[in-house]
């Protein structure tokens, strides 16, 4: 009896430590796997160099079955501790600590003969563990929530850029045609996409007055592009940011609109209760 309240205790502990982002425990417990996710990220790139490779490749191995190692003990104790295991395996960021951890073990399964080019996308699929990062910087989780707030206005303006993208892309490939580079309507898609994006490889490029002036219109257009979303995506961060400050009320003259890490009241300078 005396040692299941102990693993009791020590699991709330832990789940304190780890889920608990508000407790210093638990804000020094992010604070070591930021740095440690970041290290692992870095170390990552720098294996994907020949030359570095080459002379320091063991300890690139042991540096990155150093990490995988941490980030498994992580993950299982995740699911120790949780008080459902598989809806955090199937959240968000049960899958992305899943993925951050399982392409190193299968890398290492595999064989190195038959699939060099399956070795190779694993390797770089740990770069995902950048992800894990959302999980520990709060204020990222406001600009996710404003992503999934604004999805439908930003789904339904893609859709339409996407059908804008379609009709000059296929007037181009009927006022320019195959001799000017446009030798299919996908291509002139592609060249529509990037003139409305306004990155302008200039790979392909119209030739005659008419696709000019049509150019011209699409680049014209695509400055708007970019600002639609942005204001889509800028007003719902700011609602969102407004309803997280509201969270916060003080206690004593019942007032919100505190920053998240406030200690005091900004109206009357009463300690906040977080």
């Amino acid at each position: 009896m005396n040692i299941q309240n102990q693993h009791k205790k020590l699991r709330a502990k832990l789940y304190e430590i780890i889920f608990g982002t508000d407790t210093p425990a638990g804000k020094r417990f992010d604070i070591f796997l930021i740095y440690a996710i970041i290290i692992s990220v870095v170390a990552v790139a720098l294996d994907s160099v020949g030359e570095l490779n080459e002379n320091y490749g063991n300890y690139f191995f042991i540096v990155e079955w150093g990490f995988t190692l941490l980030f498994t003990l992580e993950y299982l104790t995740r699911l120790w501790i949780h008080p459902k295991p598989l809806t955090y395996m199937r959240s968000f960021y049960g899958v992305v600590d899943l993925l951050s951890i399982l392409p190193t073990y299968i890398a290492y399964l595999l064989p190195h003969a038959n699939f060099m080019m399956v070795i190779r996308i694993l390797r770089v699929l740990r770069i995902f563990r950048i992800l894990k990062l959302i999980h520990y910087l709060a204020d990222a989780n406001i600009l996710v929530r404003s992503l999934i707030a604004s999805r439908r206005k930003i789904l339904i303006f893609f859709c339409f850029v996407l059908a804008l993208t379609t009709i000059f892309g296929s007037m181009m490939f009927v006022i320019e045609g195959p001799e000017n580079g446009f030798t299919s309507i996908p291509k002139s898609i592609y060249w529509a996409i990037v003139t409305i994006t306004t990155v302008g490889y200039g790979d392909v490029s119209p030739h005659t007055v008419l696709g000019q002036t049509i150019a011209a219109i699409v680049m014209i257009i695509g400055y708007s592009v970019i600002a639609v979303p942005t204001g889509i995506l800028t007003a719902e961060l700011a609602t969102e940011m407004q309803r997280h400050r509201g969270i916060f009320r003080c206690k004593n003259c019942k007032k919100t609109g505190h920053d998240s890490d406030a200690q005091h009241c900004k109206f009357c300078g009463a300690k906040l209760l977080h």
